[in-house]
Formats: structure tokens, C-alpha cells, sequence
């Protein structure tokens, strides 16, 4: 079982490789991040998130943030959630940080296929960018990730595979598509409540047009859930 499960990691992996090699403007990051999450009551469960985001071959500090929602268990395989996140971002036109808000709401559907769990998200964004008290500006995004993870019984490994696409909703969005993303990664099993994620992300940025790039990312991710 083992071994079998690290083939088909370094396959995907493998599958990968042509987005690396390809990429035309290209910038290294590593995201390092650590969540927490609690089921309250019945079907109801809280969690609470911070990251920090490196760019520029991981040399400098994109963004750093903190977030809590809430996720509702609608049937066995449809949930809702929201959550709020306050963002400390780099805005390299003006040359230092500034605080965005960001709300999510979310349907998520899943199924289980044998040793397979996908899932599907639907998130709508509203993101308010803080310049000053006059100009503050607002847009919203709609965004649909697929994931799949080959669950192994026996081992506490489970690799999965992610793809992410970010949508603009507003009339004056110069792309159709703002960005995608590309993942692959493993988590790891410490123990019941204490589990490490792994991944390699690939991300194109469309927007803005004349800046576009690709983007290779590490993220590194410690999850705690009780």
C-alpha cells in the first residue's frame, strides 16, 4: 500500500512538470500557515486560520492573515459556510502594506468513491481594499476549487489534487478569468487531532494584463482539529 501511494504522488507530480517549464514570468513563494477547527454542536463547526505569504523567490512578506467562519452540515454531503479574513498586503504600486477585508460564503458538496473523497467549492468573495478613508475600494469574485484525496486506510498519508479557478464579478474586469491554481500535496497524520500539509501550487495571474505571471508556490500548513 505504501509504495503505491508514492507512485501515484510522484505521478501527479510528474503531470505537473510542463507548467514549470513553460512559465514564462515566473516568481517563487513559500506560504506558511496553521488553522484550528471545533465542531460546536451537531452539524455546526468553528475554525480559525492565519497565514503568512512570501513572494519574490520567498524573499520578501506578501501578506499575512487571520481568519474565522463557520461551517453548517446541510445533508451528509452539502455544507454552508462563512468566515471573515483581515488581510495585511503588499501593494507594490504604493510601496507598503495595507489592510484588506475579505468575506467568503460558501456550498460545498462531497463524495466518497471507494478510497477517493472529491469535493466541489462555490465561494462568492467580497473584498474591500483600505487606501484611506475616502478611497476605499470593493470587488467581488466567484470561485470554484475541485479536490480529490486518496484516503489509505492503513497508512497516514493521503495525497490529494486541487484546482482552483477565481472568476471577477464586476462589469469592468478586464479578464474573464482573474486566476487559476493548480495543486498537488500530501497531509499527514500526526496523530487523531494533529495532521501537516504539504503542497506545490501553481498559480497563473491574468490580472493585471500587463503584469502577468506565473507563480510557484510551496505551502506549508499545520491543522489542529478537536
Amino acid at each position: 500500500m505504501t509504495i503505491r501511494v508514492i507512485k501515484k504522488f510522484c505521478f501527479i507530480l510528474f503531470l505537473l512538470l510542463p507548467f514549470t517549464v513553460f512559465a514564462q514570468d515566473n516568481d517563487f513563494g513559500i506560504w506558511y500557515g496553521a488553522s484550528v477547527n471545533k465542531n460546536i454542536i451537531k452539524r455546526l463547526e468553528i475554525d480559525a486560520s492565519a497565514m503568512v505569504r512570501t513572494f519574490e523567490n520567498a524573499g520578501k512578506v506578501e501578506q499575512g492573515y487571520i481568519e474565522a467562519g463557520l461551517e453548517y452540515k446541510l445533508t451528509d454531503f452539502l455544507s454552508a459556510a462563512a468566515s471573515y479574513r483581515l488581510t495585511d498586503k503588499y501593494e507594490e504600486d504604493l510601496d507598503k502594506y495595507l489592510y484588506q477585508h475579505k468575506i467568503f460564503i460558501d456550498l460545498k458538496g462531497n463524495l466518497k468513491v471507494s478510497d477517493f473523497a472529491f469535493t466541489c467549492r462555490a465561494r462568492f468573495q467580497t473584498r474591500i481594499k483600505t487606501y484611506d478613508n475616502k478611497n476605499d475600494f470593493t470587488d467581488y469574485t466567484g470561485r470554484i476549487k475541485l479536490k480529490a484525496t486518496y484516503k489509505t486506510p492503513s497508512f497516514p498519508v493521503n495525497p490529494y489534487l486541487y484546482a482552483e479557478t477565481f472568476l471577477p464579478l464586476f462589469k469592468d474586469a478586464d479578464k474573464n478569468i482573474e486566476k487559476n491554481r493548480l495543486a498537488t500535496g500530501i497531509e499527514y497524520s500526526l496523530t487523531k487531532k494533529h495532521s501537516i500539509e504539504l503542497e506545490y501550487i501553481f498559480e497563473h495571474d491574468y490580472l493585471p494584463v500587463k503584469s502577468a505571471h506565473d507563480n510557484h508556490i510551496i505551502s506549508i500548513n499545520y491543522n489542529l482539529k478537536f
